[in-house]
């Protein structure tokens, strides 16, 4: 600790800026009243990986993750891992959503994404778990539905202007429409100076050639705003967007001669 004499000769310590930023994430993993803990707190069969942007996880976080991970599983026993990646904004301007949480599910069939931000690491926890497991049983009822009789509506024929509005469980349907391959993602956790202007980061994924309703279904699923396939149709790289009013847009590549 150092200190600064004033002009008056008055003495006034100085606090380290690095210290105020530990204590600031020390603070963020303090258990809010009301927290529900378990006593014998539950172990996923899935491995969970675990990641920190600015922040050192503590262990008593990563029980209680875990323990809330295990109760997701009966939505999907084929998830293989989750993806467990905290950030911490050291912009004291955002205080009250500096901390996020984000959760992966993957297994058999689509990745499955839940985002949340909180003022500490526990608020964004649970929104992010809830999100996390929406997204979830949308993909189990898909199943259900998909070994039935019914065939269930495209997000293009609902759209579709003059269509009739659907019915609860068309719009189910509609909306839990499977994607047979996962989205394997690569993130850059890694924290370094760079000049503006520059590629930071770098995605590749796999893209299985899928129809644009599939393509749809799995950017809500990941909840982005847009995202690039192989179109199936026309066995070219395309982009789904979302745009305003509950529509989607569409971008494909034209030949050039």
């Amino acid at each position: 600790m150092s200190s600064v004499i004033h002009r008056k000769g008055q003495r006034e310590s100085k606090v380290d800026a690095r210290t105020i930023r530990d204590d600031e994430i020390e603070s963020a993993f303090v258990v809010p009243p009301g927290t529900v803990q378990s006593a014998e707190p539950a172990e996923p069969d899935a491995a969970v990986e675990f990641t920190g942007r600015n922040v050192v996880i503590p262990d008593h976080y990563r029980v209680h993750v875990r323990d809330k991970l295990a109760r997701l599983e009966r939505f999907d026993p084929g998830i293989f891992r989750f993806d467990v990646r905290l950030s911490h904004e050291r912009n004291r301007r955002l205080s009250k959503v500096c901390q996020q949480v984000e959760l992966t599910a993957k297994g058999k069939g689509p990745v499955v994404r839940g985002q949340a931000s909180g003022e500490n690491f526990y608020a964004a926890l649970e929104s992010a778990v809830s999100k996390l497991e929406s997204g979830l049983r949308r993909v189990k009822d898909r199943r259900r539905v998909s070994r039935g009789s019914r065939t269930p509506i495209s997000v293009a024929a609902a759209t579709e202007v003059g269509a009739p509005p659907l019915r609860g469980d068309q719009l189910t349907e509609t909306l839990t429409r499977p994607v047979a391959d996962d989205v394997e993602q690569t993130w850059d956790d890694g924290v370094t100076e760079h000049s503006p202007g520059q590629i930071v980061r770098i995605k590749e994924h796999k893209a299985p050639p899928m129809t644009v309703d599939d393509a749809l279904y799995e950017m809500e699923l990941v909840g982005h705003d847009f995202f690039l396939f192989h179109d199936k149709e026309t066995d070219k790289p395309s982009v789904v967007y979302r745009r305003h009013a509950f529509d989607y847009g569409l971008i494909r590549l034209a030949e050039t001669h």
